[in-house]
């Protein structure tokens, strides 16, 4: 699988490290609009190139675009890797509208290619063992569960901050992802939902960085709370938030009739997956049982590759990743009024069975 990268900003230190490792997959190609950036990413992969995106898109040794550029640019850049009959892997969200992402899958079906979206996070040992104990019923029948994101705002350590408080932006399009999309791999897809957002300030300072001070606009809401009815008949509790310095919350848990589930950090692959039963009574972690192991952004692209190797539908879907942003967007939308039906449908995503070494 030949790589070609669109976007050289932090994120793609962390896809570079992962891509360089696996087998099978190679970067030939990175664009960005710093052509020095985009060449300094390049000349960690022997033999990739740097160029403008119209030429890597259009190039013969080029098979994936990853599309690592902002929310704002995904559909552009997705439609036009499409156009050019490349496989897409993006950073989530899948586009800045769900009218966007049913362009991007619309076209990707017409062309024949295939369209898979981050957070790939979910196929790490974290998600993957809590997915596999509670399918083996370990916690009984599941009933409800609560998510969890604090944070202060990125603003305090990114030093290009603006994006992520612009449409496409805020706590829910950022990191809700990471959420949503553990929550539909452990209870199945959302069927309704209840928002309510807000903002404390209209404006935000950079913290760090050469731009630390500049002042900038907040254009979206940043705390975000809801409930979320998903199509098993489970309740969960949501909040998303650039607003709060210090909290004492789970990340993720599932409770079930027989007891509870609590994951890691859904930003990361790994991490201890802990729970509780009525009849243990107490904590503990569980060994770990599925996933990907030691995996890193970019392990998507791998699932990719090994399923159109093997003609399956691969794990981090174009349907999935719609159905997350068409959650959130009726949650932001619907803000205010009473419970709003989502119009997308999904599958439970194919889990992992046993644990995978990636090299």
């Amino acid at each position: 699988m030949r790589v070609g990268i669109v976007g050289a900003g932090r994120i793609s230190g962390q896809y570079s490290a992962t891509l360089a490792r696996l087998p099978r997959v190679a970067v030939t190609a990175v664009a960005d609009l710093d052509p020095a950036r985009a060449q300094q990413l390049a000349d960690q992969h022997p033999g990739a190139r740097a160029m403008p995106l119209p030429e890597l898109v259009r190039s013969d040794e080029v098979d994936l675009v990853l599309n690592l550029t902002t929310p704002a640019q995904h559909a552009e850049v997705a439609l036009a890797a499409i156009a050019a009959g490349k496989h897409v892997y993006g950073e989530k969200p899948l586009a800045a509208t769900t009218a966007d992402g049913r362009a991007i899958i619309a076209a990707a079906e017409a062309a024949g290619v295939r369209v898979a979206c981050a957070p790939d996070t979910v196929l790490g040992t974290g998600v993957q063992t809590a997915r596999a104990a509670l399918d083996a019923g370990r916690i009984g029948t599941p009933y409800a569960a609560s998510a969890f994101m604090t944070a202060p705002g990125h603003e305090l350590w990114h030093p290009d901050p603006e994006f992520y408080y612009r449409p496409g932006g805020g706590p829910l399009f950022d990191m809700g992802p990471y959420y949503l999309t553990t929550l539909v791999q452990l209870l199945g897809p959302v069927r309704r939902v209840v928002g309510l957002s807000s903002r404390s300030r209209a404006e935000r300072t950079i913290a760090t960085g050469p731009r630390a001070g500049t002042v900038f606009d907040v254009e979206v809401d940043t705390h975000v709370a809801g409930v979320l009815e998903h199509e098993s008949g489970v309740l969960t509790t949501l909040m998303m938030s650039f607003e709060i310095s210090a909290a004492r919350l789970p990340y993720v848990e599932v409770y079930g009739s027989a007891g509870s589930l609590s994951l890691p950090d859904p930003n990361y692959f790994t991490g201890p997956v802990r729970i509780c039963t009525r009849a243990a009574g107490d904590w503990t972690v569980l060994p770990v049982g599925a996933g990907y192991l030691d995996g890193g952004r970019g392990i998507g692209i791998r699932d990719l590759s090994d399923a159109l190797a093997e003609d399956r539908p691969h794990r981090a879907g174009a349907d999935l990743a719609l159905h997350i942003l068409d959650v959130m967007e009726s949650m932001v939308d619907g803000a205010g009024g009473g419970p709003v039906v989502v119009a997308s449908q999904c599958a439970r995503p194919e889990r992992i069975d046993g644990v995978i070494d990636p090299i």
